[in-house]
Formats: C-alpha cells, sequence, structure tokens
C-alpha cells in the first residue's frame, strides 16, 4: 500500500508524529513549521505569544487546535473566541481574525491548504513565505 507523507510517495509503513518532539525543534514566535502534507493540505505547528497581525484568507478555511496554552480568535465584528487545548476553532474563509493569546505561550497545531499565506494577504515582518520542514 502506498501512502503520502511530507509530500512523496512510499511503501513505508505509517508513522506517527511526536508533536512535543517537533515543538522542540523551534524557538521562533509566529512562524509555521510544516510537519507532514496530505491531500493538498498540510499539517502546521507554530508558538505563539502576544498579538498576531488582522488577516483573513479569500479561499480557504483555516483550522486551530492548541496544544497547550490558549488561544483567543478576535474578529472584526468585535466577538472573540477563546480556543483552549482539546478544542478546535475552524475560521471561514474570508473572515477577517487575529490570533493572540492572553497568558503567555500557546503552542497550536493548524490545519491548511499548502499554498495558504498565514497572514492572508498581508505582508508584515512575520510574513514567512517558506514554511520550514521539520
Amino acid at each position: 500500500m502506498s501512502l503520502r507523507f511530507d509530500g512523496v510517495m512510499t511503501n513505508a509503513p505509517a508513522r506517527s508524529i511526536d508533536l512535543a518532539a517537533k515543538f522542540d525543534l523551534f524557538d521562533r514566535q509566529w512562524t509555521p513549521h510544516r510537519i507532514a502534507r496530505f491531500d493538498g493540505h498540510q499539517l502546521v505547528l507554530a508558538k505563539v505569544e502576544g498579538e498576531f497581525v488582522w488577516h483573513d484568507h479569500a479561499d480557504h478555511d483555516e483550522v486551530f487546535l492548541p496544544i497547550d496554552g490558549v488561544l483567543l480568535m478576535d474578529f472584526e465584528n468585535g466577538h472573540t473566541v477563546e480556543v483552549r487545548p482539546g478544542e478546535v476553532l475552524v475560521v471561514p474563509k474570508g473572515t477577517r481574525h487575529r490570533p493572540r493569546t492572553r497568558d503567555g505561550e500557546c503552542r497550536v497545531l493548524l490545519i491548511d491548504p499548502l499554498d495558504v499565506q498565514h497572514t492572508g494577504d498581508e505582508k508584515t515582518e512575520l510574513t514567512v513565505d517558506d514554511y520550514p520542514e521539520i
């Protein structure tokens, strides 16, 4: 049976990914790190603290799953959603949003299409064009 891992077809058996070990490989805040690719999508890890930029994704939904810490998602209409470990938040495409934290760092898993830009059409000092693969 062939399966795809990190964009490569292989006959190797499926294997799990140790999220804690992957998080230990980087320290930079707000920089997505790709850990797997599948069906035109990617699993991305990020360490976040403080506030990110307001942005949207015109053509893609965005999925946030905190691993530890609390993620706050602000929406342009003034609504804020608190997302804790064990919870998931789907931000619909075209929805202007800003991730942030309140009490220290949050480690988050994101599920995005491969071609998504984490700052949407906004270009800032936080924009990362090529996600590191770990």
